[in-house]
């Protein structure tokens, strides 16, 4: 049996997609997209199974939003989808509560999986870490491609998107459940085979049908519904939509071309699958 919800729900309520014991948890950190809006940070999501939590994104405002759902000093590992500010740059903030902590000492190097260059891109907008190599006793950084690899208990498949800069679209599975998250893309053949079959699609849909069409870029949401819907995904939450877009627009559009459940992401809000 499958929950779908078409109204607006309480986000403090967790989201069962399968309706019995739930095996990994998603929750809406942030997810404005460009800069935060009055009700939400940029782009942040927790993913958790077997007591392993991964953040995916720590865009504007989200350090302050995750405190609500976990420790500082909780998380296992961090992918950066790509280094445009509004999904990567709290990780500066983060450097510093990670860095300059002295109850318990300095932290240990967390895994931090993002695009070639993350580390450098990271200590320039920081502008002045004690060293060139600071943000490296803190943070361990892996360089993401195209490829299938283990983070935890999770089995994650990353592939490159359309966006202007090295940007990767992640799918990651757990005891037979997945959960895909397109990061910034426009339409993408790649995004679309990630999504296959996949249990929720949190996909972007900064753009609206018939306003804006900038290729490589964003969706909107009448192309993240065909991506689900070609997809055969099971579950659609558009995210990453900025301020100035109307979000009702957007899910309605994906609700024309997808016949799926589809909602809106909004901070707080749980997914079990």
């Amino acid at each position: 049996m499958r929950l779908t919800l078409d109204k607006p729900h309480d986000p403090r309520v967790s989201i069962s997609a399968s309706g019995g014991f739930c095996f990994m948890k998603l929750t809406v950190v942030g997810c404005s997209g460009s800069f935060p809006s009055a009700e939400s940070a940029c782009s942040s999501y927790l993913v958790e199974a077997d007591g392993f939590r991964l953040l995916l994104d720590m865009g504007n405002g989200a350090l302050g939003e995750l405190q609500r759902h976990c420790g500082l000093y909780d998380l296992d590992a961090i992918f950066l989808s790509h280094l445009h500010a509004d999904h990567c740059i709290d990780m500066c903030a983060y450097f510093v509560a990670r860095y300059y902590r002295h109850d318990g000492g300095r932290c240990a190097p967390l895994p931090v999986y993002g695009p070639e260059g993350t580390e450098h891109r990271l200590t320039t907008a920081y502008g002045d870490t004690p060293s060139a190599s600071s943000m490296s006793e803190v943070f361990d950084f892996h360089t993401v491609k195209p490829s299938t690899f283990e983070i935890g208990p999770f089995t994650v498949h990353t592939e490159r998107v359309a966006h202007p800069v090295e940007a990767y679209a992640i799918r990651v599975e757990h005891d037979g459940r997945s959960l895909v998250y397109s990061g910034d893309t426009g339409v993408s053949p790649a995004l679309e085979e990630l999504a296959r079959d996949a249990d929720l699609f949190l996909c972007e849909a900064a753009f609206t049908h018939g306003k804006e069409s900038i290729p490589d870029l964003h969706l909107n949401g009448r192309e993240a519904g065909e991506t689900a819907a070609r997809a055969g995904a099971r579950r659609l939450v558009l995210t990453h939509i900025p301020p100035w877009t109307d979000p009702q627009i957007n899910l309605a559009d994906a609700r024309a071309v997808y016949d799926g459940p589809v909602e809106l992401a909004a901070p707080g809000t749980t997914y079990e699958l």
